[in-house]
């Protein structure tokens, strides 16, 4: 049996919504970030999520030498984050982080302070399938903000998710 063809593959995937996240490293390789919406729970024991990185970005070697990520959950009115981290305006990486709403925890990842959730990691594990680097990271901190309205992406384009009760 062969694969399916990329476009049939791409056009089933936007039917896959997918909360919009920034992931975000610091350490000896330096600061940076990328928006991605491959992210998922892998195990609870040990706390372990998968985030996948195209293996061509220029960022997975800074990923790689640091050895720790922060993954930051959008809220609908932080859809900003997302254009700036997936680089389509012309802000250079380092003044990304520039705005006052960069924190830590305990890996000295930076830590959007009011995103939905921000989960601080240590890469466990980096495989290569295909296009994309699996960076499988265990989960050191959990900082869970007060429920607002999510920000999801879906059929090619942001949607805005109802917070539970609202």
């Amino acid at each position: 049996m062969s694969p399916v063809g990329k476009q049939q593959f791409r056009d089933g995937m936007a039917r896959l919504s997918a909360a919009v996240n920034v992931v975000t490293t610091a350490g000896p390789a330096g600061r940076c970030g990328f928006t991605a919406s491959a992210v998922c729970s892998v195990s609870d024991e040990p706390p372990t999520l998968l985030v996948c990185m195209n293996r061509a970005s220029a960022m997975k070697p800074v990923f790689k030498q640091n050895a720790v990520l922060c993954i930051n959950t959008l809220s609908a009115e932080q859809q900003h984050y997302s254009a700036l981290f997936a680089g389509q305006t012309d802000v250079a990486m380092a003044e990304r982080f520039d705005d006052e709403a960069w924190t830590v925890l305990q890996t000295g990842s930076p830590v959007l302070e009011n995103a939905l959730v921000s989960f601080d990691c240590q890469i466990a594990d980096i495989k290569e399938i295909g296009s994309h680097s699996v960076m499988f990271c265990t989960v050191l901190g959990v900082a869970v903000r007060q429920s607002r309205e999510g920000l999801v992406y879906f059929d090619r384009g942001y949607r805005m998710v109802p917070a539970a009760g609202s």
